[in-house]
This record gives structure tokens, C-alpha cells and sequence, in this order.
């Protein structure tokens, strides 16, 4: 493929509802879809590219019952010790975009094992948002830059309020993509997603295959990203 989008960000939606259809528990759901999870990430790392942002938890889902709740940290955990056991074998890093401090002892944990082996090595980076809000996420940079303004005194531009986020560092997602047919943002990466492009499918996400994101990027490649000019002009 040519023209390949650096990042692309995915809200991994359908779970639920894919083993609803099939009348089984919506723990089944998420536990399909983490495996999911792990088959794209790595066609996005073989394919090249060079980021990939998942919505795995919000912070809205903690509405959501307490024992689905509790099946999606448990996949969370699982999957985490096999990534440190295989991560830097397979040269992917990884990142958490989130309040990871409402999590258990043990996963932040394992998070910072994570992130503490990702800082060794260059490769293919994953970025989680677990615990994770649009709005929350802006709220927090506020408060951070507003805190630096009291100390320092240092002036406001986006790069620099970019600098308080998750993201920090990392180019905005070039194409979001949405499963499960619903065509919202749901709070996700609402600062980074200004100039992104999207591509919504009605394949929930545990049947979303490597097929269907040659279908999106596909159709990424296909757009005029003009960024507020004229077409042709670029960014």
C-alpha cells in the first residue's frame, strides 16, 4: 500500500451487541474482541504503521455492570503479562492514554512494566486509553498549563497546550475508524481528531478483520486532506 496513514485510532465498538446476536454473556464479546485487538495490531505493524490508538475503556463505562466491568479489567490483565512477555521480541511499544490511578494496584502495575520496557527499544507504538475521556483529557491540560502559567508565566499556543496531553509527542491520528455502525466520536481523542478522517462500518468489532482495514485505509487514501485550504493545496 502507498500513502499510508502514520496513525490510525480505532473505538473498538460492538462487543456487547456481537454476543447478544449470538446469545452468549457480553463478557464473550470483549474476550473476542481482545483477540481482535491483538490480529490488528499486529497487520498495523506489519503493514507499517506507525501508530495505533485504541479506546479500550472509558470513563463513561464504568456505568456499565460491575460484572462486565470486572470480565474487561480481568482481559486488560491477561493481555498486559503477555505483552510484557512479548514485546520486546516483537518490537512494540506501548503507551496508556488515561486516569490509570482508578485502576486496581495490579494493573497499574503492569502498566508501568509496560511502558518502563517500551522506553528500550524503537518500533511500532500502541497507545491503550483506558480510563479514558475526550473532555477529561482537555480538562486535565487546562489545569496543567494553568498551573505552568502560575509559575512561569509562559504563553498559550496549540502546540504548547498539546503538550499537556496524552498524546503528547505524537502525531494526531490521521484516520479514526468506527465499527459497529454508530457515527460519533463518543468523547474519543476530541483535541487530536480536528483534521482527522473517518471511516465508519457497520461490522461490530469483534468481526472486524484485516480485510476490512485495507477497506478503511483504502478509502483514507482516497480523500483530499486539505486541512482548511483549497484542494490540492495540503496542509
Amino acid at each position: 500500500m502507498t500513502r499510508l496513514p502514520r496513525h490510525i485510532a480505532v473505538i473498538m465498538d460492538g462487543n456487547g451487541r456481537w454476543a447478544k446476536k449470538r446469545g452468549l454473556p457480553r463478557q464473550a464479546g470483549h474476550a473476542v474482541g481482545a483477540e481482535t485487538f491483538r490480529r490488528v495490531a499486529t497487520y498495523c505493524k506489519n503493514i507499517g504503521i506507525e501508530y495505533l490508538t485504541v479506546f479500550a475503556f472509558s470513563t463513561e463505562n464504568w456505568k456499565r455492570p460491575a460484572d462486565e466491568v470486572s470480565a474487561i479489567m480481568d482481559i486488560l490483565e491477561k493481555y498486559l503479562h503477555e505483552a510484557i512477555a512479548t514485546m520486546e521480541r516483537d518490537r512494540v511499544k506501548m503507551k496508556f492514554f488515561g486516569d490509570t490511578t482508578f485502576l486496581s494496584a495490579k494493573l497499574q502495575r503492569l502498566i508501568a512494566e509496560t511502558e518502563r520496557i517500551s522506553d528500550k527499544f524503537e518500533g511500532v507504538q500502541v497507545n491503550m486509553c483506558v480510563n479514558y475521556g475526550g473532555r477529561d483529557e482537555i480538562l486535565r491540560a487546562a489545569r496543567a498549563y494553568a498551573q505552568d502559567y502560575k509559575e512561569k508565566g509562559a504563553a498559550l499556543t496549540e502546540e504548547k497546550f498539546s503538550g499537556y496531553m496524552f498524546s503528547t509527542g505524537l502525531p494526531d491520528p490521521d484516520l479514526i475508524i468506527r465499527p459497529s455502525g454508530e457515527m460519533r466520536l463518543s468523547n474519543f481523542l476530541l483535541w487530536q481528531a480536528a483534521y482527522s478522517e473517518f471511516y465508519f462500518t457497520d461490522v461490530l468489532w469483534p468481526d472486524f478483520s484485516e480485510r476490512e482495514m485495507d477497506r478503511a485505509i483504502i478509502a483514507y487514501q482516497s480523500r483530499d486532506r486539505r486541512y482548511g485550504g483549497v484542494k490540492g493545496q495540503g496542509k
